[in-house]
């Protein structure tokens, strides 16, 4: 759910001071850490910034025997991923008012699909093209599913991004969604289309692995509210995808997710598999999830298009969980439309996710730019010195388009040390890990990667994660004043704050390519909506899309 080059970079405080914790271990028993003494406290005190007098030290000495008590007492009840702390986040900002209007969902018109000459260019043909293929029986679903599990056999291997084939369910619900349509029964533009999923959905009957040793072979007894969806919908699931260990970057325990562009290079992460399986035309589309960049690094690296929903958009039931708070479901696909046929399918409320929420979407792909405010982040623009020529015709675009491009600026608040959030949050979802040593089975173990970050979490105060949260309601209703001012905004998909800012304030995102830096090195831009306004914000990144074709691009070593 997360790129690692994110989560890193404010990582140094609490990685520096493990050096020199207070020796008394977490996992230790109740008698032997009731043995704490002022010395203990004095030396803690560094961990946290605090500087008490003697007597004050001495004073608390019999309440933190007592705390010990009380957390081991805990921590002897086990709790699973599954199960989500008595609180809920709410993105909303004070005063908001939102749409209660659902108007009908539509989509270009793809009655010009017809079969390619040659069956491989199959790979390439968006959702829309293939569903109208599927709808006029001019090709079979179980012909569909069967054309890509034998291209996922044949080319998965190489980039590292299948994890579990689900070759007899595939074909079980293909052959359902060929006899629901000789009957008459047609579920939509997802009806037969085959898909991959990030393995950390629950998927029955199969392993869900979170791509670590320690989960290897666990099997959950149920489908992901996002997978039963997916089949309401019609489509055929037809493997579970890589990710980064625990939603971390691309390594797993089958290896490194590879970039189908450059394969001496990874996918990046944590959606690798999904973003790397789109990308090599292996699957029409795939499922990810974000906490922080999950979803747009890896698209940018592959040079794919994904969406990051507004918190609370789709169902994480059955889900892998990292941050309560911050997690996000979404779909990575070959264009802007196929996004949204796909979130169409996947968004509403989830009695089992008390997060989700009931508002519209509303969908059309006409839009008229010339109407809109489109902001950019200025500075955002301005760091992104690798990528600016390409940054810059996005704006000379939007301008040309007649939009009406409007220059805004973030909010000025520590962001980037607020991600202690989902420090304290995802040390939390993995505390068993942690407790139990199992950690040290999985496959990164470095100073910057899950097992240590885990254990340096613990020693954040429960009061900093208040203050952080207390920050990011300040966060909200600032980013909310500076989104009022437009309809859509513009940004470098890495470059700058948005990307953690807007993980923070829920705001939805669509990352798009727009060019190639070299051959094998392909670029992106983002375009961010107002909060449950993923309807606009597609519509506008898809003219965007139409005029440029950066996504008709596919990484040469693919196509046959």
């Amino acid at each position: 759910m997360l790129s690692g080059m994110n989560i890193l970079k404010n990582l140094t405080v609490f990685l520096l001071v493990m050096s020199f914790l207070f020796p008394v271990s977490i996992v230790q028993g109740v008698d032997e850490k009731n043995q704490l003494d002022s010395a203990d406290v004095h030396a803690a005190q560094k961990l946290i910034g605090m500087d008490f007098k003697e007597a004050e030290t001495d004073s608390m000495l019999s309440l933190l025997k007592e705390q010990l008590a009380s957390m081991e007492k805990m921590r002897s009840v086990k709790i699973s991923n599954a199960v989500p702390p008595a609180f809920l986040f709410n993105p909303i900002p004070q005063g908001k008012i939102f749409s209660k209007t659902q108007k009908p969902f539509k989509t270009s018109h793809y009655s010009h699909t017809v079969m390619p000459a040659n069956t491989d260019d199959l790979a390439w043909y968006s959702i829309g093209e293939l569903a109208f293929l599927v709808r006029t029986k001019k090709i079979t679903s179980v012909q569909l599913t069967g054309f890509f599990i034998a291209r996922l056999k044949k080319l998965a291997p190489q980039l590292h991004c299948v994890i579990t084939y689900t070759d007899s369910l595939a074909m079980q619900q293909a052959r359902k969604a060929d006899a629901d349509l000789a009957e008459g029964h047609y579920q939509g533009l997802l009806h037969g289309i085959p898909f991959g999923i990030k393995d950390m959905f629950a998927t029955k009957n199969y392993p869900t692995t979170y791509g670590t040793p320690p989960f290897q072979d666990q099997v959950i007894d149920e489908d992901a509210t996002v997978v039963s969806r997916l089949r309401e919908a019609g489509a055929v699931m037809v493997a579970k995808l890589s990710l980064g260990e625990l939603a971390m970057d691309d390594v797993w325990y089958g290896g490194q997710t590879r970039n189908p562009w450059d394969t001496a290079k990874g996918s990046s992460g944590s959606s690798a598999g999904p973003a790397a399986a789109v990308s090599a035309g292996l699957v029409p589309f795939a499922i990810g999830s974000e906490t922080w960049g999950s979803i747009i690094s890896p698209s940018d690296r592959c040079g794919v298009t994904g969406l990051r929903p507004s918190f609370g958009r789709v169902s994480r039931a059955g889900a892998m969980a990292l941050s309560w708070t911050m997690d996000k479901v979404g779909p990575i696909c070959r264009n802007a439309e196929d996004c949204a046929i796909v979130f169409n399918a996947l968004c509403g409320p989830d009695a089992r996710d008390e997060s989700t929420v009931d508002f519209p979407y509303n969908y059309s792909p006409e839009v008229t730019l010339p109407k809109l405010k489109i902001g950019y982040f200025k500075k955002d623009f301005e760091s992104d010195t690798l990528k600016q020529p390409f940054n810059d015709a996005a704006l000379e675009w939007m301008k040309k388009s007649g939009a009406q491009l409007v220059p805004l600026e973030l909010p000025s608040l520590p962001v980037n040390d607020m991600s202690l959030i989902l420090l304290c949050e995802a040390a939390a979802a993995f505390d068993e890990l942690t407790l139990s040593n199992r950690d040290d089975a999985m496959v990164q173990q470095n100073k910057n990667r899950w097992p240590n970050i885990f254990r340096a979490a613990h020693f954040i105060p429960a009061t900093e994660y208040i203050r952080a949260s207390r920050l990011r309601w300040l966060l909200i209703q600032q980013m909310d004043s500076v989104m009022k001012q437009v309809d859509v905004c513009i940004a470098p998909s890495l470059a700058g704050d948005n990307l953690l800012v807007t993980n923070l304030t829920g705001h939805p995102a669509l990352v798009v390519p727009n060019g190639m830096t070299d051959p094998k090195t392909p670029t992106s831009i983002v375009f961010i909506g107002q909060l449950f306004e993923e309807g606009r914000l597609i519509a506008v990144a898809k003219k965007y899309q139409d005029a440029t074709g950066f996504h008709l691009k596919h990484p040469p070593g693919y196509i046959h």
